[in-house]
């Protein structure tokens, strides 16, 4: 694999360059150090929407046009928001890898907010955020957010409250836009079929006139440790079955422990990638597959943690087989915590999950896209490993190691349980928070 070039321009942008000739295809990524961390209160989803609005276009690319060019030139686009940063894309055939560096130079700095547009997407993302809320599981997971962190804005849906969608002028969207979007706080990332050189060389051309702008607001909130069990229990209309959700504080990005505890996570469910969004292996061989679907409790059962800037949290969730209720998913789920605690897994299961780790690092690096992405989010959640440091420090975790962060982390003090029962389904009682 061929080295990754590191930059920083005069005006602060952080540039990734590594060169991938797999194919003839190029992406380009902007990624920026804000999300729903950012957000103060009575402005959760702010980010989220300043992402919608970067797609309206700027006085040389007016609304419209942005999408026909990526087409015509046989590429494809897109962006999301997270709690730590907000990332835009281009996948081009890599003769047109400068289009893209220029696109998002314009963007940064061009994107126009017409108060029109501003209204017409109010709509989309309100309805956006009540789709999501038909899901009993993201209604549940947003429950146990909210309780699991006190203080901490981790705990703010990254689509945001209703009622701040409701109240967010033009102007604060084109304050937040001005406030983050700047060369300081941004990192460029190309993977692709070209010359290194070369490619920086249209970076520099495109963002180096642009002003760095001013320090961004620091994120001063520090969630106090958590002293005991929280639970949620949310009734609802829709939804057949009983849900579990169970959420652990763990450590941030570039921890020691975190190789350890994505292991753990392996045990419990199959490795994952640690990219944004990825998917899992399905994990039919894990502990939490046999003993809940296996078991005849649960039509899937998974974990996971994604690597944050901040401590973040480690989740367990299930869903029940018909008749069953979340009080037998969080028991079962709860013996197979305590044989983390009392069992140390085996040479066969670990070879097993390194194995499984093994090929998700493969798939990482398979393709200019997640080459892209795993650069541009380990620089984003300053963590400080390489994906070849990491695949190392993964190999060189032992039973006893996630033995120890077991009981560490995934202990009644630190958890959060969340419980969503059918409104018209067979358990009684009302909801209610015990904190």
């Amino acid at each position: 694999m061929h080295e990754v070039h590191a930059t920083t321009l005069p005006n602060g942008l952080q540039v990734l360059i590594q060169e991938s000739h797999a194919a003839p295809v190029a992406t380009f990524w902007v990624w920026y150090r804000v999300g729903s961390r950012n957000e103060p209160s009575g402005y959760t989803g702010i980010s989220h929407w300043v992402e919608h609005m970067l797609f309206k276009g700027t006085p040389a690319h007016p609304s419209g046009t942005l999408t026909r060019l990526i087409d015509r030139l046989g590429g494809r686009w897109n962006a999301f928001t997270w709690k730590d940063y907000t990332a835009y894309f281009e996948v081009m055939p890599v003769e047109h890898i400068g289009v893209a560096v220029r696109l998002e130079a314009d963007r940064m700095q061009n994107t126009i907010f017409d108060p029109e547009v501003v209204a017409n997407e109010r709509t989309v993302i309100i309805s956006e955020r009540e789709g999501a809320e038909n899901y009993p599981a993201y209604y549940l997971r947003e429950e146990v957010e909210a309780l699991a962190f006190k203080a901490h804005p981790y705990r703010q849906p990254v689509i945001g409250w209703k009622g701040d969608l409701r109240a967010i002028t033009r102007d604060d969207l084109y304050h937040h836009y001005r406030t983050y979007y700047h060369p300081s706080n941004a990192i460029a990332v190309a993977v692709g079929d070209f010359d290194p050189g070369q490619v920086a060389a249209l970076i520099t051309e495109a963002f180096g006139p642009v002003a760095p702008g001013d320090p961004i607001p620091a994120v001063r909130a520090e969630e106090p440790e958590q002293e005991g069990e929280r639970r949620v229990v949310l009734r609802r209309p829709g939804g057949a079955t009983a849900l579990l959700q169970m959420a652990f504080h763990v450590p941030r990005a570039g921890h020691p422990d975190l190789p350890a505890l994505l292991v753990l996570d392996g045990i419990l469910s199959g490795f994952k990638g640690v990219v944004p969004f990825d998917g899992g292996t399905g994990g039919r061989s894990s502990r939490l597959y046999r003993a809940l679907v296996d078991g005849g409790l649960a039509t899937e059962v998974g974990s996971g943690l994604t690597p944050s800037v901040d401590p973040t949290l480690f989740r367990i969730g299930a869903t029940a087989r018909s008749g069953v209720a979340a009080g037998a998913l969080e028991a079962a789920v709860n013996r197979e915590i305590a044989r983390l605690h009392d069992e140390p897994a085996d040479s066969a299961e670990m070879a097993r999950v390194k194995r499984q780790a093994q090929a998700q690092f493969v798939y990482l690096r398979d393709g200019v896209f997640r080459r892209a992405m795993s650069l541009g989010m380990f620089e984003a959640v300053e963590w400080p490993q390489t994906t070849q440091a990491l695949i190392e420090s993964v190999e060189g975790v032992s039973s006893v190691e996630v033995t120890r962060v077991a009981r560490t982390y995934l202990s009644d003090r630190r958890c959060t349980v969340g419980h969503y029962l059918p409104e018209d389904g067979p358990e009684g009682g009302v909801a209610e928070v015990v904190s």
